[in-house]
């Protein structure tokens, strides 16, 4: 039986029967409105059953699973709610947060099957069991976008979320040795079962301190650090809103230890970063770069810019190359983002079955291609269109900030629907370097910044207000 937090987001004054209705999508670029029709076909394809024991689900797994793990649910929330699954965020987010113990040294269930059951492809009992140290602290960071995507205050006040998010910035830290001075001195295996069996997965595995599970002898992956910086800032901002603003300012001094020790993992000759450590002593390079960019956890511009470089430059499995649309388009190469999604849609590429892809590329062409993100703790949205010149895009039946908006964009023009019950803001943003900006027949002047890679953007600000329609152009 599910009680607590499900039953509580269920009734957080979210419409499950219209939440549960698919935005729609159409553009002028034939490529691209299929890529968008394909990606929702498959999310619809991985949407399980509300009558399975579990209750409402979608694969965030191997599809022969019929399961959802945590880091495939922390990197698939997003696209689920812009096709309508927000239901399923909720129950699936809960399920992990019930589970973290103190038996699994506050650990949760890596992946959950339909059946309401750790899998056992990954869970034999308590002390045998595989689990990536990362997942704690990206369900908390999803947890955060969440709230901030749907205005849903449930993802960020509910008892048993607070209980998993106090845990993993406490306990789950000091049990697993996971300090900002501990990184590269910690045991290989801080908590291994006794007897330890080190040709079993379920003991060498139990705490992996990486996402990245294909280095023999692994202490640390930079990926891992990454994770728990983004964490730590995700729950500053969340007990900011609970007024403990005390609390706040230490979970960030916190964050910020880690981002200096993850800098000392750069290799200035190779313009690019470590990204493991082993118990030998010695610093090496594979995966797990791409977590320094979807943590957003890079403040140095040149190293930013030869991470993207380098990762752009190379051919990743298809679970990396999910992030990049929505990496890329953040960061400003707006054409690189639309080519990744055309190649994680194509036919011909190996996997694009797997469901991190289909989701992924929802939420890049959502929050990249067409610039749509809201922020619940100002009650914003922003639009900025980031498509190929001269073409058009429209998304309609988005569900954001408990209320439904339609965004239409045309060259150097927008239109901004919004359909509620109280005042949005909305941030109407343009491409290019302009003076003014009209929204209906009012001229504003507009305001300017630049993403990472120098593109400029140009933007106003109104109060939407409830069930009206504004149109935004630039006046040159």
């Amino acid at each position: 039986m599910k009680t607590g937090l499900l039953t509580l987001l269920m009734t957080a004054g979210v419409c499950t029967a219209s939440a549960q209705t698919p935005a729609t999508f159409t553009s002028s670029d034939t490529a691209i409105q299929r890529a968008w029709e394909w990606a929702g076909n498959m999310v619809q394809h991985y949407r399980g059953k509300p009558a399975d024991p579990v209750g409402p689900w979608y694969e965030a797994a191997l599809p022969s699973r019929a399961a959802f793990c945590m880091r495939d649910v922390s990197h698939q929330t997003i696209g689920a709610e812009i096709y309508g699954l927000n239901p399923e965020n909720r129950n699936m987010i809960g399920a992990f947060a019930r589970h973290i113990s103190k038996s699994k040294d506050w650990c949760s269930y890596w992946e959950i099957n339909k059946y309401a059951k750790p899998a056992p492809e990954d869970y034999r009992n308590d002390t045998a069991f595989w689990y990536n140290l990362n997942a704690n602290f990206d369900i908390l960071t999803a947890c955060w976008r969440l709230y901030n995507w749907t205005g849903n205050a449930a993802y960020i006040k509910d008892p048993v979320l607070t209980n998993f998010f106090d845990r993993t910035v406490d306990e789950y830290i000091r049990q697993w040795t996971l300090q900002p001075d501990s990184l590269l001195t910690r045991a290989i295996h801080p908590n291994a079962p006794v007897p330890f069996n080190p040709r079993d997965n379920f003991h060498t595995c139990r705490g992996l301190p990486s996402y990245v599970e294909n280095v023999d002898d692994l202490k640390m992956g930079i990926d891992l650090i990454a994770t728990i910086y983004r964490g730590l800032l995700s729950y500053a901002s969340i007990t900011d809103l609970r007024g403990n603003t005390a609390k706040a300012a230490q979970l960030r001094h916190t964050a910020e230890q880690y981002r200096l020790q993850m800098e000392r993992w750069w290799n200035e000759p190779a313009a690019r970063y470590y990204t493991w450590y082993n118990s030998a002593g010695q610093f090496g390079v594979g995966e797990g770069e791409v977590f320094l960019l979807w943590f957003d956890a890079l403040h140095d511009a040149t190293r930013r810019r030869k991470t993207i470089e380098h990762l752009t430059a190379a051919t990743w499995n298809v679970e990396t190359t999910s992030y990049l649309p929505a990496i890329l388009y953040k960061e400003g190469y707006w054409e690189q983002a639309t080519a990744y999604i055309l190649w994680l849609t194509n036919p011909a590429t190996p996997r694009r079955e797997y469901p991190e892809v289909s989701f992924g590329v929802l939420e890049g062409m959502t929050r990249g291609l067409m610039g749509i993100t809201p922020d619940a703790t100002t009650q914003s949205v922003t639009t900025l269109y980031r498509g190929k010149k001269g073409s058009t895009a429209a998304l309609n039946n988005l569900r954001v900030l408990n209320t439904l908006i339609a965004v239409n964009h045309q060259e150097k023009q927008t239109t901004f629907r919004h359909q509620g019950t109280k005042m949005l803001r909305w941030r109407a943003a343009f491409a290019g370097d302009y003076h003014k900006i009209m929204i209906d027949h009012t001229a504003f002047t507009a305001r300017h910044e630049a993403d990472h890679n120098g593109n400029m953007i140009s933007y106003v600000e109104v109060m939407a207000k409830e069930n009206k329609t504004y149109h935004a152009r630039v006046a040159e």
